[in-house]
C-alpha cells in the first residue's frame, strides 16, 4: 500500500470519492477520470465493474474487462481506484489490475457468509476496505462485517453510509436513517465514516443537502457518482452528475470542525449543555412519574377486569401529541416514535401489575 492511500485512512481529512456508477466503455472511464482529475479535489476514482442488480436482465456491469480501463485511467490521471467486490474472484481480479481500495456493497454486507468469504480471501493482505451499510436497517450486520474484516487482520477500514431500503414512498431512494450511522460512529470512533448521497437520494436534487447534513454530523468524506453524460448512463442515471456539476456541489459545501480552542465558544457551549442536562434530568423524572401513574391505572383495570389496551384512548393520545408537536416545532416522525415508545413502556408497566409481578 502506498503512503498516499494509507494517509487517506489515517488522517482526519475529508475523503472524496467519485466516478461513474458503472464502467461502461474505456473512453467513458478515461474521460470521466480526466475531468475529475481536473477538479483537483478527488482522492479516489470509483466505478462499478460487477453490479449486483435486483432482477435478472438488468445491466450487471461489464465485468473484468473493465479493470484495464480503470488501470489506464489511473496511469493517465494519477487517481487511485476503488471498486466493489462481492466474491474472492473479484478480489483476485481487482488486485491484479492494481485497484487500490476495495469496497463491500450493501447487498453483500447483509450476508455474513459472503462477508466471511471475502474476509478469508483478504486474510494477511494490506488492502484498504470500505464497508457499506447493509441494505436493511441492521446495525449488527454492519458491525459484524467490520469485525470479520478486523479478525482477518485488515487495518485500513472505513464505513460508507448509503441509506437503507424501506417499503413505501419516500423522498429518498434509500432513507438515511441518520441515527444508525451515528451509532456506528459511537461503536467504531476510530473508523472514517463516508456518506454516499447518490444512493441515499436516487436523484440529483437532494445531493447537496444530504452531503451537507453528513458534514454537519462530522462525517469524514463523500462518495458521489459522476458521469460525463449522466442522462445516458447505463445504470442509476438519475442520481449521477457531471464532474463539473460535482465541482460546483463541492464548492458549495461548508466543511466544519469537530472542535475548537476558542474560549468564548467553549464557555457558551458548556453553559448550553448544562441547561440540556437539567432538562434531560427533568424529562427522566417526569417519565418515571408517568410510569407510576400507568401502574396505578393498571391496578384500577385489574380490579375492574378491564383490558390494558384501549384503542380509542391510544388513538386520542397519539393525535393530541401530533397536533401539539406541530405547534412547538417537533417533527411528526420523532413524535410518532416517542409516543409509541412511551406507550409500549406504559403497557409493560401495566402488564406487570396485571400479572402481580
Amino acid at each position: 500500500m502506498n503512503s498516499t492511500i494509507a494517509s487517506l485512512f489515517e488522517n482526519k481529512k475529508k475523503l472524496l470519492i467519485s466516478g461513474p456508477c458503472s464502467a461502461e466503455t474505456a473512453d467513458q472511464v478515461l474521460h470521466t477520470a480526466q475531468r475529475l482529475a481536473a477538479i483537483g479535489k478527488i482522492d479516489l476514482l470509483r466505478a462499478g465493474i460487477w453490479k449486483p442488480r435486483t432482477k435478472p436482465g438488468m445491466f450487471e456491469g461489464v465485468g473484468s474487462q473493465g479493470l484495464p480501463w480503470l488501470l489506464e485511467a489511473k496511469k493517465q490521471t494519477g487517481l487511485p481506484t476503488t471498486v466493489e467486490v462481492a466474491t474472492p474472484k473479484h478480489i483476485e481480479d481487482a488486485l491484479k489490475y492494481q485497484v487500490d481500495v476495495l469496497w463491500i456493497g450493501a447487498r453483500t454486507t447483509v450476508s455474513p457468509f459472503s462477508v466471511q468469504e471475502l474476509a478469508d480471501a483478504l486474510k494477511g493482505m494490506d488492502v484498504p476496505i470500505l464497508i457499506k451499510n447493509p441494505i436493511n436497517a441492521d446495525v449488527e450486520l454492519w458491525c459484524g462485517a467490520v469485525e470479520r474484516m478486523q479478525q482477518a487482520g485488515l487495518k485500513k477500514i472505513a464505513l460508507v453510509h448509503r441509506g437503507f431500503s424501506s417499503y413505501g414512498n419516500s423522498e429518498y431512494r434509500n432513507p438515511p436513517m441518520w441515527h444508525l450511522p451515528i451509532e456506528m460512529k459511537r461503536r467504531f470512533p476510530s473508523l472514517k465514516m463516508i456518506c454516499d448521497p447518490s444512493h441515499i437520494c436516487g436523484n440529483r436534487t437532494l445531493l447537496q443537502s444530504v452531503a451537507q447534513k453528513s458534514i454537519n454530523l462530522d462525517f469524514d468524506g463523500l462518495m458521489i457518482e459522476s458521469h460525463i453524460q449522466p442522462d445516458d448512463a447505463w445504470s442509476d442515471a438519475m442520481q449521477q452528475i457531471t464532474p463539473e456539476a460535482l465541482a460546483n456541489l463541492l464548492d458549495g459545501l461548508i466543511w466544519r470542525n469537530e472542535n475548537t480552542d476558542e474560549a468564548a465558544f467553549l464557555n457558551a457551549l458548556q453553559a448550553l449543555r448544562e441547561q440540556m442536562n437539567h432538562v434531560d434530568d427533568e424529562l427522566l423524572t417526569l417519565l418515571g412519574q408517568r410510569m407510576k401513574i400507568a401502574e396505578d391505572i393498571g391496578t384500577c383495570k385489574r380490579e375492574n377486569n378491564i383490558t390494558i389496551l384501549q384503542a380509542s384512548r391510544w388513538k386520542e393520545i397519539r393525535e393530541n401529541a401530533l397536533q401539539k408537536a406541530k405547534k412547538i416545532g417537533l417533527s411528526e416522525e420523532f413524535i410518532k416514535q416517542y409516543v409509541d415508545a412511551v406507550h409500549m413502556e406504559s403497557i409493560n408497566h401495566q402488564s406487570k401489575v396485571m400479572n402481580n409481578e
